[in-house]
């Protein structure tokens, strides 16, 4: 059989391959290519010639090499091991790598992505005899202390359990027997594979109706993305996508996390290879690394390999989902991913489309951010289980037109729109407020267990939002004729949207207690400083100069308020106390001169 699957190459043009004799391979087949046994994948078939996809580099391969075909689709190896492992594009370990080559990978180089060597101890939850089909749970292992990984039934399975023991194993060896109507066996292990172009299956699936809560101020307020939903951050050069990422990988309310750089800078993953495992668990305290995944695929590694490198994060993502798990997918950024199509298609003389993009490009983007969701996962016990994908983009110029950007606007639900004047200003999260959008706000009411709390930051958002515009509104007559021909209560407007840009949404990455708010300590700044600016419309009617009132201390308070840490957040109902009671001076000159005389 190897035989009738071995060609040999033909033609070389750069990541791509052509190789003759492939009669009988199969579209997506994974190859070894040339003397070197590079990893490449088929992607095109004519005749017995077949173009492949190399993920490596291919210089000095030249015609007459074999290529050998492994009869196979690109698939990664999902079970213990996974949780904690750094991987490249095509699901090596980069950690095991390091240890057997050196700080520099050779081409060729192959270790499996799972260890296995190391024994996990495996617990069975279903006992002898029990029936079983695809996606059933038959065991646990404790991957991490923050980890449970839930050994499934792989797909295409089911039987019976003739045989099922405790005890300490590798990903290898056979845990269970399962005997089919038919009177075959299956041996069970604690791997299992999957092709990373093909979706999980599942039941079926829930609308995204639940909030997942990332502690930042203005996504979860303003743009918040649901569990389960898929949302986009195109920005140019120097806006912070990156740190976006990175605050909502270490944040985010999932249990998983799955990290994909992909054709980032090497200093970008550097950073996120040497936080992470420094990086603390905010629900445990302990290492996050312990429930994540990283995947790292920078901008001077083979471009093919760049593609597949998205694939293997979301299909590592689903395998986690069908536990029962709430997975993040952060993927760092897909113009990268667009650009490594581009260039594959270029080199197979494929007719490109606008920007020179391959025609497929929207409906790739489409399939991969599908693959999101709210789901009930196949198998037994029944369970639920969601993927949120959050995609960064960076095109060229900052341009939004741009094909990717475009194609990614119209399958997503939220739109982070980065704004290069906030970043040049210094206010962090650089999302502006008048473009982006979600269309899961609706559901944000759901995160308080109080309803009158989540009616009322419903309202407030209503109102903040407002004010926000009218600042934008009041700006340009500022520009044009002077602040002098303002009302006092258009005066006010601009102070309050002032207030709620540079004290509610401006939140620093890199302070230990204002780098994440939870959605309480939200709604708590929020009502101060709707309550200051409430307060402060009264005090206009009752004739107080809006100078007397913007010199009010307790401005300084507000502004501080985010640096209050949650166990604490008293104190910030108490400045409302004391916005009552300076507000109530200004109007009152005799209670403001008695107090001064005292």
């Amino acid at each position: 059989m190897a035989e009738q699957r071995q060609g040999r190459i033909v033609k070389v043009a750069g990541p791509v391959v052509v190789a003759e004799g492939m009669t009988g391979s199969r579209m997506y087949d994974v190859v070894r290519v040339g003397k070197l046994k590079l990893i490449g994948e088929i992607v095109e078939l004519e005749g017995d010639h077949a173009s492949i996809q190399v993920y490596e580099e291919t210089t000095g391969m030249g015609p007459g090499e074999p290529v050998v075909d492994t009869e196979a689709p690109l698939s990664v190896e999902l079970g213990p091991g996974l949780i904690e492992s750094i991987y490249d594009g095509i699901q090596r370990p980069l950690d095991d790598l390091v240890g057997v080559e050196g700080e520099f990978m050779s081409r060729g180089s192959s270790l499996p992505g799972l260890n296995r060597k190391k024994k996990w101890y495996f617990k069975p939850t279903v006992s002898e005899g029990t029936k079983v089909g695809p996606g059933d749970i038959i065991g646990e292992v404790e991957e991490t202390s923050l980890m449970v990984h839930k050994i499934m039934v792989p797909f295409g399975i089911h039987g019976t359990i003739k045989k099922i023991t405790e005890g300490d194993y590798t990903v290898e060896e056979t845990v269970a027997i399962c005997v089919s109507d038919d009177g075959s066996e299956h041996k069970l292990t604690l791997m299992q594979k999957w092709p990373v172009r093909s979706a999980r299956e599942i039941v079926k699936r829930y609308a995204p109706e639940k909030i997942l809560i990332t502690g930042q101020r203005v996504i979860d307020t303003f743009f918040p993305i649901a569990k389960g939903g898929t949302a986009c951050v195109p920005g140019p050069f120097g806006t912070g996508k990156t740190v976006v990422q990175h605050q909502l990988a270490k944040w985010v309310d999932a249990d998983v996390v799955v990290y994909v750089g992909c054709g980032e800078r090497g200093n970008e993953m550097t950073d996120v290879l040497t936080e992470f495992p420094e990086l603390k668990d905010p629900r445990s305290g302990e290492p996050l690394m312990r429930r994540s995944v990283l995947i790292a695929n920078t901008s001077n590694m083979p471009v093919a390999a760049r593609e597949a490198s998205v694939y293997t994060g979301i299909t590592i993502a689903e395998y986690f989902r069908d536990m029962g798990y709430v997975v993040g997918l952060m993927a760092d950024s897909t113009s990268r991913w667009a650009e490594a199509m581009r260039e594959i298609s270029t080199r197979l003389e494929e007719m490109p489309a606008e920007e020179g993009y391959p025609a497929y490009l929207a409906a790739r983007i489409a399939a991969f951010y599908e693959r999101a969701g709210r789901v009930q996962c196949l198998g037994t016990p029944e369970r639920e289980g969601a993927i949120s994908i959050i995609g960064a983009v960076s095109p060229p110029g900052g341009d939004l037109s741009d094909s990717v950007v475009q194609a990614t606007l119209h399958v997503v639900k939220v739109f982070w729109s980065l704004k290069g004047e906030l970043a040049y200003q210094r206010h962090f999260p650089a999302i502006d407020w008048l473009t982006s959008y979600s269309f899961y706000k609706q559901y944000l009411k759901s995160c308080f267990e109080d309803k009158d709390q989540g009616d009322e930051m419903d309202r407030m958002i209503t109102q903040a939002m407002s004010l926000l515009e009218q600042e934008a509104e009041l700006r340009e007559i500022v520009r044009l004729v002077g602040a002098e021909s303002l009302s006092p209560r258009e005066r006010l407007a601009l102070e309050t949207a002032r207030s709620i840009r540079e004290d509610y949404l401006h939140q620093i990455a890199f302070h230990k207690v204002d780098t994440y708010t939870s959605i309480e300590k939200q709604l708590e700044m929020l009502k101060t400083v709707l309550h200051f600016h409430k307060q402060a419309l009264a005090a206009i009617d009752a004739d107080v100069d809006t100078t007397d009132i913007f010199k009010l201390p307790v401005r300084e308070e507000i502004a501080r308020a985010k640096y209050i840490p949650q166990e604490q957040m008293d104190k910030i109902a108490a400045i409302r106390q004391t916005i009552d009671k300076q507000m109530k001076q200004l109007q009152n000159p005799v209670v403001q001169n008695v107090s001064r005389e005292a």
